[in-house]
């Protein structure tokens, strides 16, 4: 099957390293389908990448992933109207964190860690429950979380209702690698470390500069180098990768 027939979701799509993703796709034949909650940014995306592309190959909602109603509406809506998702890629990620940083670990409060892992977790589960049952009828599927070099190792910028939630996606991924992998589906974690994203915040910003100086390539990366590794995990090239971690990091982190 040709790039060209097939349907690639990605969460949060709609700006840092979902929007360079879903531009990567677009760019390698993809139809795509897009969501994020605000329905500025999402109108903004869906103009860009339908600017760049044609109309008929985007496929972009509103969707608040703490609202699982709104996450079946929208796979309902694209299977119906595109058919089957051979690719999803989990990207959709919120960070909470006010003028001094994340909220200290004794301060988060319950409705915080809960809207947290609603978004980062909760909400990526229910995604793959959607796609999955379409990927096994047809033998294809590829996942692939977005999780973070905080979820790999000692935090140092990230708080904790996060670094929870990244942790725990890696291990999402490994529960599924096993009874999917007969379908010809694979999952995959595409963990990126400091990124230039409005998320993270300017390069030159005092805890970005501090990041940089624990990054060996001595720069933050750009999104579209996370995309081209999810890019590569969403292929038929990536077959026999499944269950993996791949870091995107600069060389912050390289575990043995």
């Amino acid at each position: 099957m040709t790039n060209a027939a097939r349907i690639a979701v990605v969460t949060g799509g709609t700006a840092g390293i979902g929007l360079a993703t879903a531009r990567y796709l677009l760019q390698r034949g993809y139809r795509v389908a897009i969501f994020g909650q605000n329905e500025g940014h999402m109108e903004n995306a869906k103009d860009c990448l339908a600017g760049e592309f044609g109309p008929d190959r985007i496929f972009a909602r509103t969707v608040d992933l703490g609202q699982p109603a709104q996450i079946t509406t929208f796979f309902r809506e694209l299977e119906q109207g595109w058919g089957n998702v051979a690719v999803l890629v989990c990207n959709a990620g919120v960070s909470p964190k006010g003028a001094d940083g994340p909220t200290p670990f004794s301060e988060v409060s319950l409705d915080e860690w809960n809207f947290v892992l609603s978004v980062n977790l909760t909400g990526a589960m229910l995604c793959c429950q959607a796609v999955l049952p379409g990927m096994v009828r047809h033998g294809f599927g590829r996942i692939v979380f977005i999780g973070s070099v905080a979820g790999r190792t000692l935090p140092r910028i990230a708080g904790s209702a996060y670094v929870a939630s990244k942790a725990a996606i890696a291990g999402l991924a490994r529960s599924l690698v096993w009874p999917y992998a007969a379908h010809g589906i694979t999952v995959n974690v595409v963990a990126p470390g400091r990124i230039a994203t409005a998320m993270a915040g300017a390069s030159g910003n005092q805890i970005n500069r501090a990041a940089i100086t624990r990054i060996p390539a001595g720069r933050m990366g750009d999104p579209h180098e996370v995309a081209a590794v999810v890019g590569f995990l969403a292929g038929d090239e990536a077959a026999f990768v499944n269950g993996a971690i791949l870091d995107v990091n600069g060389g912050e982190f390289a575990p043995a």
